[in-house]
């Protein structure tokens, strides 16, 4: 190698070590987006740089595209920097960015890099809680996202502040299905859980699908708890509308619905039907076999991730569930006096674990017993003892299995029970008791009747005597 040569080469070394180390001592920009980094499809989001003042001149570099965009500060952004506007957010503008600036040493450090995220390329998938979105303060749940698509992960989101986000790979269902399940633990009221999920296909992590439902987790406390009832009763038939109602008096704004066993968590805003009471409404009809099962309700406000104390449970039996349609009896009969023991029998020739007895209008759970199988039919003995002007109404008995208590066969024809407070008039209700009164009694008419026929003829005797 010359001489000459060598000596360019170390000064062509040199200038470009000090211009690496000059671009080290610069200030490294800040890139971001506004109005955000995810951004749905067809969406306007804008991407800006900043760097030092007297920087005229950015790069912006998307990585795997074309060499790196060049763009001139215009002088009403001088102090913010520079930008770059996309009027339709696609899946061509997905991906990492950096930015650069110049300055009159050169150019600067890249900036951190800048994900941007489009959302909506894929259908939404579902989030669900396992076991209920209802947590106990200070527990844990699984959050279940699923996708019939087979993308080849998901990403969690939590809205709010401090916002959060998890991801996980998918796991795959054995017909194409793809899940993930994600642990959260000790879920506190402090701030409110506000959860959705997005997928993706693994060659694009930057493509998301439109985001699922929200799900908001439910953690109680121990404000008043409200009231939950239904009009048309607990037991309702198959197809029926029903509307589930949850009642305070104390002034909530929102409240929830939860069934036990299901992923759903209804909310509704409250009402104030009169002065201090609110109120919401939760129809759910026409009724199937997916609505049985044990209610509670919860109140809360607006301004607070707090909920309050459950309701008391309230169960909702679906009649109709199967074909089994049991007869109901009554000994001694439709028509008792106030103080009699009655007896309800409920009947069926069909295999059955347990009966249940219903009153229509009955505000109490209805009546449940274990069957016995007795001269060739499994029945079961509903005794009321002793009856009361209470116990009027109209019955009627289902049977049902142990595997699913909310389930009801069929309705019985109605019974009507009539309890009266008059005296009994059956022969054989005249105790000893009452046959030794009315003897008494006899006994006095007797007595008088033989007295006054005495008075009688002795004022008559003399009369007579005289006559003579």
């Amino acid at each position: 190698m010359t001489p000459s040569l060598t000596a360019l080469l170390c000064l062509g070394l040199s200038v470009g070590l000090r211009t690496q180390e000059q671009a080290r001592t610069l200030p490294k920009p800040t890139i971001w987006a506004e109005p955000g980094s995810v951004i749905p499809w067809g969406s306007p989001v804008t991407i800006w740089c900043q760097g030092t003042r007297v920087a005229p001149v950015f790069r912006f570099h998307k990585e795997g595209s074309s060499p790196p965009w060049y763009r001139q500060a215009p002088l009403e952004h001088a102090d913010k920097g520079n930008f770059f506007s996309i009027s339709h957010m696609t899946q061509d503008y997905a991906g990492r960015y950096h930015c650069y600036y110049l300055s009159p040493t050169g150019w600067s450090e890249s900036s951190d890099p800048l994900e941007m995220v489009v959302t909506g390329a894929h259908s939404k998938p579902t989030l669900s809680a396992l076991p209920s979105p209802v947590v106990t303060s200070g527990g844990t749940v699984t959050l279940q996202c699923r996708s019939r698509q087979g993308l080849d992960g998901f990403i969690l989101t939590k809205e709010g502040e401090p916002k959060s986000s998890w991801t996980l790979d998918a796991q795959r269902g054995p017909q194409g299905q793809t899940q993930a399940l994600f642990p959260v633990g000790r879920v506190t009221p402090s701030h409110r859980w506000m959860i959705r999920c997005h997928g993706f296909y693994r060659d694009t992590p930057q493509v998301w699908s439109a985001p699922s439902d929200p799900l908001e987790l439910l953690v109680p406390g121990v404000s008043g708890k409200p009231s939950l009832l239904t009009p048309q009763g607990p037991v309702v038939a198959s197809g029926q509308s029903l509307t589930l109602q949850c009642r305070s008096d104390v002034g909530y704004d929102r409240f929830a619905l939860s069934q036990e066993g299901r992923p759903a968590l209804p909310q509704s805003p409250g009402r104030q039907p009169q002065a201090g009471l609110s109120q919401a409404d939760f129809p759910l009809g026409p009724v199937t076999n997916t609505h049985a099962g044990r209610y509670r309700c919860y109140g809360g406000h607006n301004l607070s991730s707090e909920w309050s104390a459950p309701s008391d449970p309230l169960d909702i039996l679906v009649a109709g569930s199967f074909p089994d349609t049991p007869s109901l009896s009554v000994q001694p009969g439709p028509v008792v006096a106030s103080g009699e023991n009655v007896t309800l029998l409920c009947q069926s020739r069909s295999t059955r674990e347990t009966f249940l007895l219903s009153k229509e209008g009955a505000a109490q759970s209805p009546l449940r017993l274990r069957s016995k199988y007795r001269g060739g039919h499994f029945q079961a003995e509903f005794s009321m003892s002793p009856v009361t002007s209470a116990h009027n109404g109209t019955y009627r008995c289902y049977s049902l299995l142990s595997s699913n208590p909310y389930l009801l066969s069929h309705a019985s024809a109605p019974l009507e029970l009539a309890v009266s407070e008059s005296l009994p008039s059956h022969p054989q209700d005249y105790t000893v008791e009452n046959l030794i009164r009315m003897g008494m009694a006899g006994s006095v008419l007797l007595g008088l009747g033989i007295l006054l026929f005495q008075v009688q003829h002795g004022h008559g005797g003399p009369q007579d005597a005289a006559r003579s």
